[in-house]
Protein backbone atom coordinates (compact mmCIF):
# COMPACT_ATOMS: atom_id res chain seq x y z
CA UNK A 1 0.00 0.00 0.00
CA UNK A 2 3.07 1.93 1.07
CA UNK A 3 4.21 1.80 -2.51
CA UNK A 4 1.14 2.32 -4.36
CA UNK A 5 0.67 5.78 -2.33
CA UNK A 6 4.49 6.75 -3.51
CA UNK A 7 4.33 6.14 -6.68
CA UNK A 8 0.98 8.19 -7.11
CA UNK A 9 2.10 11.09 -4.99
CA UNK A 10 5.31 10.80 -7.38
CA UNK A 11 2.66 10.89 -10.00
CA UNK A 12 1.07 13.99 -9.41
CA UNK A 13 4.35 15.83 -7.95
CA UNK A 14 5.74 14.99 -12.13
CA UNK A 15 2.33 16.67 -13.12
CA UNK A 16 2.57 19.60 -11.58
CA UNK A 17 6.09 20.49 -11.90
CA UNK A 18 6.07 19.61 -15.74
CA UNK A 19 3.24 22.08 -15.41
CA UNK A 20 5.44 24.95 -14.06
CA UNK A 21 8.11 24.16 -15.81
CA UNK A 22 6.46 25.05 -18.70
CA UNK A 23 4.94 27.70 -17.94
CA UNK A 24 8.52 29.05 -16.38
CA UNK A 25 10.12 28.42 -19.72
CA UNK A 26 7.65 31.53 -20.87
CA UNK A 27 10.42 33.61 -19.12
CA UNK A 28 14.36 33.64 -19.26
CA UNK A 29 15.23 33.23 -15.60
CA UNK A 30 18.00 32.19 -13.23
CA UNK A 31 17.77 28.70 -11.81
CA UNK A 32 16.57 29.31 -8.03
CA UNK A 33 14.40 31.45 -6.58
CA UNK A 34 15.42 35.51 -4.81
CA UNK A 35 14.09 36.45 -1.36
CA UNK A 36 10.43 37.56 -3.21
CA UNK A 37 10.40 33.62 -3.87
CA UNK A 38 10.19 34.38 -7.72
CA UNK A 39 13.33 33.36 -10.30
CA UNK A 40 15.18 36.25 -11.26
CA UNK A 41 15.08 37.72 -15.09
CA UNK A 42 17.87 39.70 -17.29
CA UNK A 43 20.20 38.20 -14.90
CA UNK A 44 19.65 40.65 -12.11
CA UNK A 45 20.37 44.19 -14.90
CA UNK A 46 18.25 46.97 -14.29
CA UNK A 47 15.87 46.87 -17.04
CA UNK A 48 14.53 50.19 -16.48
CA UNK A 49 18.19 52.11 -16.73
CA UNK A 50 18.55 49.99 -19.48
CA UNK A 51 15.59 50.71 -21.63
CA UNK A 52 15.57 54.56 -20.41
CA UNK A 53 19.40 55.14 -20.85
CA UNK A 54 21.28 52.06 -22.83
CA UNK A 55 23.38 51.72 -19.14
CA UNK A 56 23.92 48.25 -17.96
CA UNK A 57 23.16 48.89 -14.54
CA UNK A 58 22.94 45.70 -11.85
CA UNK A 59 19.88 45.96 -9.65
CA UNK A 60 19.78 45.24 -5.99
CA UNK A 61 17.18 42.81 -4.37
CA UNK A 62 16.12 45.57 -2.14
CA UNK A 63 14.23 47.24 -4.84
CA UNK A 64 12.97 43.96 -6.55
CA UNK A 65 9.63 43.75 -8.53
CA UNK A 66 7.38 40.92 -9.41
CA UNK A 67 5.87 40.79 -12.46
CA UNK A 68 3.88 37.68 -13.77
CA UNK A 69 5.96 35.50 -11.50
CA UNK A 70 9.18 36.65 -12.41
CA UNK A 71 11.93 38.89 -10.30
CA UNK A 72 13.36 42.40 -11.53
CA UNK A 73 15.88 44.26 -10.00
CA UNK A 74 16.59 47.98 -9.70
CA UNK A 75 19.21 49.89 -8.84
CA UNK A 76 17.08 53.05 -7.38
CA UNK A 77 13.57 52.90 -5.73
CA UNK A 78 12.70 55.50 -8.88
CA UNK A 79 13.13 52.47 -11.79
CA UNK A 80 11.06 50.29 -9.49
CA UNK A 81 8.51 52.95 -8.83
CA UNK A 82 8.76 53.18 -13.15
CA UNK A 83 8.71 49.64 -13.69
CA UNK A 84 5.32 49.11 -11.46
CA UNK A 85 3.39 52.09 -13.35
CA UNK A 86 4.19 50.31 -16.77
CA UNK A 87 5.98 47.04 -16.65
CA UNK A 88 5.04 46.28 -20.32
CA UNK A 89 7.49 48.78 -21.46
CA UNK A 90 10.22 47.05 -19.57
CA UNK A 91 10.43 43.81 -19.45
CA UNK A 92 12.51 41.75 -22.54
CA UNK A 93 11.12 40.98 -25.44
CA UNK A 94 10.61 37.28 -26.18
CA UNK A 95 10.37 36.40 -22.19
CA UNK A 96 13.71 37.45 -22.37
CA UNK A 97 15.23 34.57 -24.32
CA UNK A 98 17.96 35.59 -27.49
CA UNK A 99 16.06 37.29 -29.97
CA UNK A 100 18.01 35.90 -32.80
CA UNK A 101 17.30 32.50 -30.99
CA UNK A 102 13.69 33.11 -31.41
CA UNK A 103 13.98 33.84 -34.95
CA UNK A 104 15.19 30.32 -35.60
CA UNK A 105 12.57 29.24 -33.45
CA UNK A 106 14.96 28.25 -30.33
CA UNK A 107 14.87 29.49 -26.94
CA UNK A 108 18.65 30.30 -25.81
CA UNK A 109 19.68 32.67 -22.78
CA UNK A 110 19.36 35.94 -23.16
CA UNK A 111 22.60 38.14 -21.83
CA UNK A 112 22.42 41.49 -21.27
CA UNK A 113 25.65 42.26 -22.29
CA UNK A 114 24.81 41.94 -25.69
CA UNK A 115 21.44 43.78 -26.13
CA UNK A 116 19.73 46.46 -28.38
CA UNK A 117 16.87 48.79 -27.62
CA UNK A 118 15.15 49.41 -30.65
CA UNK A 119 11.52 51.70 -31.14
CA UNK A 120 11.70 51.78 -26.90
CA UNK A 121 12.10 47.50 -26.94
CA UNK A 122 14.43 45.43 -24.96
CA UNK A 123 16.19 42.51 -27.45
CA UNK A 124 18.84 40.26 -26.00
CA UNK A 125 21.16 37.94 -27.48
CA UNK A 126 23.08 34.81 -26.52
CA UNK A 127 26.74 35.94 -27.22
CA UNK A 128 28.63 38.51 -29.30
CA UNK A 129 28.57 36.59 -32.85
CA UNK A 130 24.92 36.47 -32.35
CA UNK A 131 24.14 39.60 -31.80
CA UNK A 132 26.71 40.80 -34.65
CA UNK A 133 24.59 37.87 -36.94
CA UNK A 134 21.77 40.46 -35.59
CA UNK A 135 23.00 43.31 -36.73
CA UNK A 136 22.73 41.94 -39.90
CA UNK A 137 19.24 42.58 -40.45
CA UNK A 138 17.79 43.83 -37.23
CA UNK A 139 14.25 44.08 -38.55
CA UNK A 140 14.15 41.15 -40.10
CA UNK A 141 15.17 38.85 -37.29
CA UNK A 142 12.87 41.02 -34.53
CA UNK A 143 10.01 40.21 -37.07
CA UNK A 144 10.92 36.58 -37.13
CA UNK A 145 11.09 36.60 -33.61
CA UNK A 146 7.65 37.91 -32.84
CA UNK A 147 6.16 35.38 -35.11
CA UNK A 148 7.49 32.37 -33.74
CA UNK A 149 7.47 33.89 -30.29
CA UNK A 150 3.37 33.34 -30.52
CA UNK A 151 4.11 29.54 -31.33
CA UNK A 152 6.98 28.60 -29.53
CA UNK A 153 6.14 30.72 -25.93
CA UNK A 154 4.77 28.35 -23.86
CA UNK A 155 7.04 25.02 -25.25
CA UNK A 156 9.54 24.16 -22.48
CA UNK A 157 13.14 25.19 -24.15
CA UNK A 158 14.34 21.29 -24.09
CA UNK A 159 11.49 20.47 -26.53
CA UNK A 160 12.13 22.77 -29.06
Amino acid sequence: MLKQTSIAAFAVMAAVSSTVAVAADEYNVSSGLTAASAPLALHGVDTVAFVSTGNRIQGAAKFTAVHDGVAYYFSTQENLDTFNAAPGQYIPQNGGFCTFGVSVGKKFDGDPRWADVRDGKLYVFLSEAIFNAYQRDPEGTIAKAETNWRQIRSTAATEL
